[in-house]
This record gives C-alpha cells, sequence and structure tokens, in this order.
C-alpha cells in the first residue's frame, strides 16, 4: 500500500475527507436550493398574476402612490436590517455580523408583488436573491448546533441561498453558481463555496421546474465566426454598455440621495416616486415602461424594433422607482435596457440589431454588477453559445468601462479594473463612492 501510495500520491485520509465535504455540502446546498426554488415558484406565479392584472386593469397605476406609501410604511416599521436588501446579504458574507431575519422573505416577496400589481418599473432578481438568503441563514440558525456549522459554513450558506435564487427565478442554473461566488467582490470569485453553490443553483431550477413554473424563451443568436471588424464594433459598443450601466447606477444612487436630504419620512418617498412614474406614463403616453417590460426585450430580440431612445427611457424609469423606495431588483429592467440599447446600436453601427440587442442584454448587466463571467454564461445558457466570443467581448469590455461602482454597494474590491486607481484593496464601492464625494454626504437610508 505504501508503494501504491507514494507512485500515484495518494491518501485516503484526504480522499475520505474531500468524499465527506463532498457530501456535506451537496446535501445543505441542495437543500438550500429546494428552499430558494420553491421560493421562486411562489413568488413567480405571484409576479405573473400581478403582471395581468396590471394588464387587464391600467388603472391601478393610479393606485402606485398609495401602494408605495404603504409598502414605504410596513419596511419602516417592521422592516429592520431588511430594508438593506441584497447589500444586507452580500455584507454579511463578508462580515458575518448580524443574523438575517426569516421576515426578509415574505416581505420582499409582498412588497415586489405590489411594486408590479400597481406599475412601477422593477425587476425580480432581488427579491429571489433576498428570499434565498433569508432562507439559507434560517436553515443555518436550525441546524448550527446539530451539525456545528461555524462562521465559514454561515458564508457558504449564503452565497449558496444567491445562487439559488438568482438560478431559479432566471432558469440558469450555471449563471446562477457562478454568480453566487462572483458578485461579492470586485474581481474574485470566491470557489471556497464551488459544492454548496452548485448545488443550490441546480436545485432550486429543478424545483422551480417541478413547480410547473416556466421562463420565458428568448430567440437564439446567430453563430457568427471572428471578423476583425465586428470585433471592433462589438469592443465599441461594449463601452456604450458599460456607460450606460454608470447611468443607471449613479442616477439611482443620486435619486436616493435626494430622498435622503428632502424628504426626511422614507414611507413618502415610494407615494412621490408613484406620482412621478404616473407623470411620465401621461407625459409619454404608454404603459410599455412599466414592470419588467419583458415585450422590449423580445421586439428588440426578434427584429419587430423599438423607440431608439427605449433604453434610456427605461432607465429612467427604473432608476425613480428603486431610487424612491420600491421593492424589486436591477436586473429585468437592465436586460430591457442593454437589449433596447443594443438594438439601437447595431442599426447604428450596422450590426444585425437582433445580434447586438442579445450582447446588450446582458453587457448591460456586466457593468452594473460587476459579475461579467455570471452575465456571459448567462447568454450561453438563453441565447446559445453560437458567438460565444462576441458575448464574453461586450460583458468584459463593459465591466471594465463601467468603474468602480455598481448596484450592490457593498461589494468590495478585490483586484481594481486597472492599475493605479484611486480604490483600497477591501474598501466596498460604497466606501468608495462617499469618500469621492465627500465624507459629508448621506448614507442610504
Amino acid at each position: 500500500m505504501k508503494t501504491f501510495n507514494s507512485i500515484f500520491n495518494f491518501s485516503p485520509q484526504d480522499f475520505a475527507t474531500l468524499l465527506a465535504t463532498l457530501v456535506k455540502w451537496t446535501a445543505l446546498g441542495g437543500l438550500v436550493g429546494v428552499l430558494a426554488g420553491t421560493a421562486s415558484a411562489i413568488f413567480l406565479a405571484s409576479l405573473d398574476w400581478a403582471t395581468n392584472s396590471r394588464l387587464a386593469n391600467p388603472d391601478l397605476l393610479y393606485l402606485l402612490p398609495l401602494a408605495g406609501l404603504a409598502v414605504g410604511w410596513v419596511y419602516y416599521r417592521f422592516g429592520g436590517s431588511a430594508s438593506q436588501g441584497n447589500n444586507l446579504v452580500i455584507e454579511e458574507v463578508h462580515s458575518n455580523q448580524s443574523p438575517i431575519s426569516l421576515r426578509m422573505a415574505p416581505l420582499v416577496l409582498a412588497g415586489t408583488v405590489i411594486t408590479h400589481l400597481f406599475g412601477g418599473s422593477a425587476g425580480r432578481e432581488g427579491t429571489a436573491i433576498q428570499m434565498g438568503a433569508s432562507l439559507a441563514d434560517t436553515l443555518q440558525r436550525t441546524l448550527r448546533s446539530t451539525l456545528r456549522l461555524n462562521a465559514d459554513d454561515r458564508r457558504m450558506l449564503l452565497m449558496a441561498g444567491i445562487s439559488g435564487g438568482f438560478a431559479s427565478v432566471f432558469g440558469t442554473p450555471v449563471a446562477g453558481f457562478i454568480f453566487g461566488m462572483e458578485v461579492l467582490s470586485v474581481g474574485r470569485i470566491r470557489y471556497t463555496a464551488m459544492v454548496p453553490c452548485l448545488a443550490a443553483a441546480y436545485a432550486g431550477d429543478m424545483t422551480t421546474r417541478l413547480w410547473g413554473i416556466g421562463h420565458t424563451h428568448y430567440p437564439l443568436m446567430q453563430a457568427l465566426g471572428l471578423e476583425p471588424v465586428l470585433l471592433l464594433k462589438i469592443a465599441l459598443a461594449g463601452i456604450c454598455f458599460g456607460l450606460t450601466s454608470t447611468v443607471f447606477v449613479e442616477l439611482t444612487h443620486a435619486i436616493k440621495q435626494l430622498y435622503a436630504r428632502g424628504v426626511p419620512y422614507p414611507p413618502l418617498r415610494p407615494l412621490i416616486g408613484g406620482l412621478i412614474i404616473i407623470a411620465l406614463v401621461w407625459l409619454l403616453n404608454t404603459h410599455d415602461y412599466l414592470g419588467l417590460s419583458i415585450p422590449l426585450i423580445l421586439d428588440s430580440m426578434n427584429g419587430s424594433g423599438v423607440f431608439w431612445l427605449a433604453f434610456l427611457i427605461k432607465l429612467v424609469f427604473t432608476a425613480i422607482t428603486l431610487g424612491s423606495g420600491f421593492l424589486g431588483g436591477e436586473v429585468t429592467p437592465l436586460f430591457v435596457i442593454g437589449s433596447t440599447l443594443g438594438y439601437t446600436l447595431g442599426t447604428l453601427l450596422n450590426v444585425d440589431p437582433a445580434f447586438m440587442a442579445a450582447i446588450g442584454f446582458v453587457a448591460v448587466f456586466a457593468g452594473a454588477s460587476n459579475a461579467p463571467l455570471a452575465s456571459a454564461i448567462m447568454a450561453l445558457e438563453l441565447f446559445g453559445g453560437g458567438s460565444a466570443a462576441y458575448i464574453v467581448l461586450g460583458c468584459v469590455i463593459a465591466y471594465l468601462t463601467s468603474g468602480h461602482r455598481g448596484i450592490y454597494s457593498t461589494q468590495r474590491i478585490d483586484s481594481p479594473k486597472a492599475t493605479g486607481a484611486d480604490v483600497q484593496e477591501g474598501e466596498s464601492l460604497q466606501a468608495i463612492a462617499e469618500r469621492r464625494r465627500g465624507s459629508d454626504s448621506p448614507r442610504n437610508t
């Protein structure tokens, strides 16, 4: 046996440890995925009902200010730390300071459904991530003594909750797997949680499907070989995608800051935001930019076409909705912004607009989330892998162009995007923004 071990460098003890770790974290990650997938199934079914109800009854929009006031008051009165949303989840993975309350799951689910029912422009990934993390942390507290789970174990379970929530709400298990490890820091993927994130993502997606919940189907991308001119055009478009994600992040942040200074009572903020959304709908005479706006994505990608400034209008609607304090995610609106901008750029650059819309779909998200790998893989899962080289290029360029900012302000810098950048390793995006704006800038509330 010694001769065998020395020749093949085989350690039975190491193998047994690895096997035990694999079994433990596959089971725990899978359980987190089942919980997250079930929560996503409930959420997606509720969201479909809310969207269909709003489309059948357009006058529900006029109740948006009152709905915002009600949701704002509930969060102000009972939300506690849950009001920090995805930023709380990411910060807890970093700091491991406070439990994530189970109340986060029902609060964010109900709040997001109400936002969509009455016409707010928001997404869904934030809700799924928060539900997944809340349920994962509750599971961790339940099993902590029995399984002797420590702080590092909690971090891995929270990351599994992120992966399970993301994978199940979009039907993209591989992207969800990567996203849970990539989204925490700028320039780093945390492979320590590879097994639980993988198990949670696969289990979450399968659980949602087993509940009979389907996902939006998008046209497949055209498969194109490498062409130098097209590469240059995609790189140029990637810069535009990154700059657009920057505008979205900064505008949303500016609206939050404006409310923090001018409206000290938080429940009034979504009421005002609801009134502004109604005014914009009156001004533009369209409901196309309310809710998820999935038809705009489909029109961009199937060649039907969209208004050339559709991306900017959706950006403004979403920044006002989320900046005012309505519940929901940023990702689906970013898909809309990216795909409609891609269609416009494709027309200007003499590239198939539908092809460019598919790249924009994920590239704007890559720039805003600082998760270029998960974004590119998501495109491969949704649109096919025939043009992977262009997808990756667009996502990476957008990621670099967006700078050290993003929709998740508690992300921390691990590897700066450029040598000599005015950032410090371990510094959060929020800290960078506050330092650049001056120490007297009020924190998000």
